[in-house]
């Protein structure tokens, strides 16, 4: 079956009256057989697991073409819990564009645990190659990168690693399964921010980590949800299963309306870059067009001529575009990164990312239009 087809009729919790939908399973206890040992019903505690968690990351495997999942109560969880299977002494490859939060992650909660990280081009292989150390255990590649719309070469990066005896793991928040799936190119885990495209809608805190095979690893890190205590609630697990539903339907969209306001934009006086993997003009437009398959989603940046007061200018006149942190729901967002990052961010002070909803492409490019007017 394909995916849309899936997404909706598998791996769904099914109640005893016949109810077409999913129910929502709040309890936080189950009880146990007459035997009083076993559980019927597979759950115990919902901390450990519950059927809506189940049905989520059951969902979530199959959509990357994993083994299994590990749901988390937001993508920065999911992302401690990767760190957290390290070893002191261990080195990492980051990125040096990687997300901004995924730094602050190993400079503040674990800097007194003795894993340390290099900052590499991941679209340079050779770069790649010279990073490496004896100590080396980890590349964490990030493709469309946060902000600046990197693109990797996922088999080039994952090969490199391999030689080196290296896990690996890709966030693929902003591609999705729809456009791009690690797994195929080697990727050992996969990341995602739920929050995101898989939430659709601005309203579910989570993250995933979706294993390519069953390990020590994945063991272990299944460990961290259920001591850690870092799950997402029922509730959150139920909202992002009905989300998607919905998602093969709203990718295209989002994608559709990017490249068009890209296009406009990338012809606009008053813009100085446009940064987006479907334009012929983007750096690894060639890999992008390898690697992403059917489109290139619905993320791209802009850098616009004059100073900050000019972006918030723009900002401030934009009428469907909401100025507000955040991606992947059906609304138009836009927000100035470096503002958000803080001063010792590396991101251009007159660049915006801009999540493009599933509006009428027509209507988002008029309000760009008329707000860069006032620029």
């Amino acid at each position: 079956m394909e995916l849309s087809t899936r997404l909706i009729h598998e791996n769904n919790v099914k109640d005893p009256s016949g109810a077409v939908m999913s129910p929502l399973v709040l309890s936080t206890t189950f009880e146990r057989g007459e035997d009083g040992i076993s559980y019927p019903g597979s759950y115990f505690y919902s901390r450990y697991d519950n059927p809506n968690r189940h049905a989520l990351e059951a969902k979530l495997a199959g959509m990357e073409g994993g083994s299994s999942c590990v749901s988390f109560s937001s993508g920065l969880a999911a992302a401690t819990a990767v760190f957290q299977s390290l070893r002191t002494g261990d080195h990492l490859l980051l990125a040096d564009d990687a997300y901004f939060s995924i730094r602050a992650i190993l400079d503040t909660l674990f800097s007194g645990f003795g894993l340390s990280y290099t900052l590499v081009d991941m679209t340079n292989p050779a770069a790649v190659q010279q990073a490496f150390l004896p100590s080396t255990k980890l590349v964490w590649m990030e493709t469309p990168s946060n902000p600046l719309l990197k693109v990797t070469d996922l088999a080039a990066i994952t090969q490199l690693a391999r030689e080196h005896g290296c896990v690996t793991v890709a966030d693929n928040t902003w591609a999705t399964p729809f456009y791009t799936r690690p797994f195929e190119y080697g990727v050992d885990i996969v990341l995602h921010s739920t929050t995101k495209y898989m939430g659709g809608h601005s309203d579910i805190l989570g993250g995933a980590l979706v294993f390519r095979e069953e390990n020590e690893r994945s063991t272990f890190i299944r460990s961290c949800q259920r001591l850690g205590g870092a799950v997402p609630s029922p509730y959150d697990c139920w909202l992002l299963c009905r989300s998607l539903a919905t998602f093969a339907a709203r990718m295209p969209l989002h994608s559709r309306n990017a490249i068009a306001l890209a296009n406009y934009l990338e012809h606009h006086p008053k813009i100085e870059r446009v940064l987006y993997p479907g334009l012929p003009s983007h750096p690894q437009y060639t890999t992008a067009a390898r690697q992403m398959k059917g489109g290139f989603g619905g993320m791209l940046s802009v850098q616009v001529k004059g100073d900050r007061d000019a972006v918030f200018r723009l900002t401030r006149s934009l009428q469907l575009f909401a100025h507000a942190t955040s991606l992947g729901g059906v609304e138009s967002l836009v927000e100035h990164r470096k503002s958000i990052e803080g001063e010792q961010s590396l991101t251009p002070d007159n660049l915006l990312r801009i999540s493009v909803g599933i509006e009428d492409s027509n209507d988002l490019i008029a309000d760009f239009e008329q707000a860069l007017a006032a620029v």
